[in-house]
């Protein structure tokens, strides 16, 4: 029976060295997280049979398996003994554990019978839970690399007003006010959001998604323009009012290449597959200018200005247009000047010709009053 028993702890013992190499090598978990952590779980469950006994330790061979138990104590003169539970005496430390010394510590086996089978039942519920953590720390790192950048999901089901998005491993919420203002989506459709931020909680990484932030947009181009890609042209600021207009400024280092048209595409394709995407919203595309007058003229776009005078350190500038390009350089409800001033950082103040020839009329009469 006894070798029955011996056999049995030796197969449990083994079985723990070949769970956890199997495990490292599927789940990428360390061998020694997982044995490290069943020996935590073990000196628990030491403790709590020893007592406070803070001299316990449990070590697993990483060969075989098997698994000892030991009280670690202070060889003092047998006279001092004050504690038997952490000190022994000289005299049996020398003739049953050849230790010679007063100071040095005597480790002093102490294994419970059967102690292989509560290490291999321990073992079970460790690993469980190492393997949970472990994946959901591998999730987290995978999706901490995708913050910031665009990622397709699939539409699984609305919650209220917010969208339920399979992101493949890992799921995400599409908050409502992260949707754009009258966007449907329909189960399994295939979307493109943005990823606004990833947060490590117990449950699995927690990931932000949007659709209105600005940086969708510069994403989206990122992906579609090659020269954007390989730094020729560049992205130099963006505005957005999410659902309806976008204006961006773009740039290239390299004189021969034309940034904007790189940006549209023959025949409207570069931009066309993003306003497809974006389900319509207007897009401008305008060149940078280290020029303020020039970069407002250009932002103000389609409109056509006579003139800009821009103050650099007040960021305000005012602009001159035909009396007919009034209305379309403000915009509809003055989106266009919002988008401008957002794009520019400049406070902008826009005028037609005849406006601008009646204030200086008035000041004139002023200044010979």
């Amino acid at each position: 029976m006894a070798a029955r028993k011996t056999k049995s702890t030796r197969n449990e013992c083994s079985e723990l060295i070949e769970a956890s190499n199997a495990i490292e090598k599927e789940k990428q978990i360390s061998k020694e997280v997982i044995l490290e952590a069943v020996e935590n779980s073990l000196l628990a469950a030491c403790k709590n049979q020893y007592g406070k006994s803070e001299n316990i330790k449990v070590n697993i061979n990483r060969e075989t398996g098997e698994v000892k138990v030991f009280a670690e104590k202070l060889v003092v003169d047998d006279d001092d003994i004050e504690d038997e539970a952490e000190q022994i005496g000289i005299t049996e430390a020398i003739l049953r554990y050849d230790v010679h010394d007063i100071g040095a510590v005597a480790a002093i086996e102490v294994t419970p019978k059967n102690f292989g089978r509560i290490a291999a039942q321990k073992a079970k519920q460790v690993v469980v839970q190492k393997i949970r953590e472990e994946e959901r720390k591998v999730l987290y790192v995978q999706y901490l690399e995708k913050e910031r950048e665009v990622i397709t999901g699939i539409v699984q089901r609305y919650s209220g007003k917010n969208v339920c998005i399979n992101l493949g491993k890992v799921d995400a919420v599409l908050m409502e006010s992260e949707q754009v203002k009258g966007e449907q989506f329909k189960p399994t459709e295939h979307i493109k959001l943005y990823v606004v931020e990833v947060k490590d909680t117990p449950k699995g990484p927690r990931i932000t998604v949007s659709r209105t932030h600005p940086e969708f947009v510069k994403r989206l181009f990122e992906e579609e323009v090659t020269e954007i890609q390989d730094g020729t042209v560049e992205i130099r600021s963006i505005a957005r009012e999410a659902g309806s207009r976008t204006k961006i400024a773009v740039s290239a280092d390299n004189p021969n290449v034309d940034p904007v048209g790189a940006c549209v595409g023959i025949n409207g394709s570069r931009v066309n597959a993003i306003v497809d995407e974006l389900k319509g919203e207007k897009i401008d595309i305008i060149t940078w200018s280290d020029s303020p007058a020039v970069l407002i003229e250009n932002s103000l776009s389609p409109a056509k200005v006579v003139s800009v005078e821009a103050d650099e350190e007040e960021k305000t500038a005012k602009v001159i247009v035909p009396e007919n390009q009034l209305s379309l350089a403000i915009g509809k409800e003055g989106q266009n000047a919002r988008l401008a001033a957002k794009l520019t950082g400049y406070k902008i103040d826009i005028k037609c010709e005849t406006q601008e020839e009646e204030q200086e009329e008035q000041e004139e009469q002023y200044s010979i009053l």
